[in-house]
């Protein structure tokens, strides 16, 4: 019985090589024509071996999002083994994401691992952290403008519409209807800790969460739909989703703030939620817990940080996303 080829992937390189298809799925696979919108390829150079030796090139090509420009490749239609096999050919400059190609259809392609690095046009959404409270400078989506923007003035716009207090319910009803006039190539969600906070009064105290205070099946069905919520808005845009975790907090300063109890063990479980819903859905994750853990003093309250400490997020994010 012939394997069914239930995968779509749009090639713009290598991949369109017979003698690459050869060596990688064991002969030529089906493909059509397609471009890609709104992308543009730049080179980058190899030194995998066995990379090199299947293509017989030390420089493939790889994509960053241009307004207006085209990448025309193909589609290769592959079953389940052999885009696993196209996965472990890729160098782990690319990572496999969803995009809309010319036609309208949806399929996989290799973008840049770094999510941020190819990006032109980028959304903010969050709440209180993202929006840069405590950091007159416009905290660390200040810091990312400010060095996203430098780039390329006339073609790199960063918007942030972050909103004090919001949730992700809140980000995903919200944000779908702000992203056409912007035009966005990149959605990048900070998906801060509100989610974790628990009520110190009323019925919703206990609603969504479990006896040890971590998040119940309530809140894991909210938290999952509006992530893909999100997930089709950026589609719908040919924006590629991203997703910021939580940043450490200092629970001791915290246990009573604005009505609300944050708590460490809750953070993490939001965190690890993530994590692993990224991964599942194929979705760049960005940690931003690292750079203030355990460095209280770039706190303000145990929970927003200071300049200082925005400083040091936005660092972190430079490192990892761009």
């Amino acid at each position: 019985m012939t394997a069914s080829r239930t995968h779509t992937l749009f090639s713009f390189g290598t991949l369109m090589d017979e003698r690459v298809q050869t060596a990688l799925f064991g002969g030529a696979v089906p493909t059509s024509p397609a471009s890609l919108a709104g992308y543009t390829t730049r080179p980058l150079k190899i030194t995998d071996p066995a990379v090199i030796a299947a293509s017989g090139l030390d420089v493939h090509l790889i994509l960053e999002r241009r307004l207006g420009a085209s990448v025309e490749g193909s589609v290769l239609h592959l079953t389940d083994e052999e885009l696993a096999a196209a996965d472990a050919y890729e160098v782990d400059d690319y990572a496999r994401r969803r995009v809309v190609l010319s036609s309208g259809e949806s399929a996989w392609a290799y973008l840049d691992a770094r999510p941020l690095r190819p990006a032109e046009r980028i959304v903010v959404v969050g709440d209180s952290i993202a929006y840069g409270r405590c950091d007159p400078r416009g905290g660390w989506t200040g810091h990312l403008a400010a060095a996203h923007i430098a780039a390329n003035e006339a073609e790199r716009r960063l918007f942030n519409l972050a909103v004090p207090g919001s949730t992700l319910a809140d980000v995903g009803e919200q944000t779908p209807p702000l992203l056409a006039a912007r035009r966005p190539d990149t959605l990048l969600v900070a998906a801060g800790i509100n989610d974790s906070a628990v009520p110190l009064t009323g019925a919703a105290a206990d609603a969504g969460t479990e006896a040890d205070g971590t998040a119940g099946t309530a809140q894991i069905d909210r938290l999952t739909g509006s992530l893909e919520a999100l997930a089709a808005a950026a589609l719908d845009h040919n924006a590629r989703l991203v997703v910021a975790g939580p940043s450490w907090l200092d629970e001791n300063r915290t246990r009573d703030y604005e009505g609300l109890r944050f708590t460490r063990a809750r953070a993490l479980a939001l965190r690890a939620f993530l994590r692993a819903w990224c991964e599942a859905n194929h979705i760049d994750y960005l940690d931003l817990w690292e750079p203030l853990r355990e460095r209280t003093e770039l706190l303000v309250d145990g929970l927003h940080p200071t300049a200082e400490g925005h400083r040091a997020l936005y660092e972190h994010l430079d490192a990892h996303g761009r």
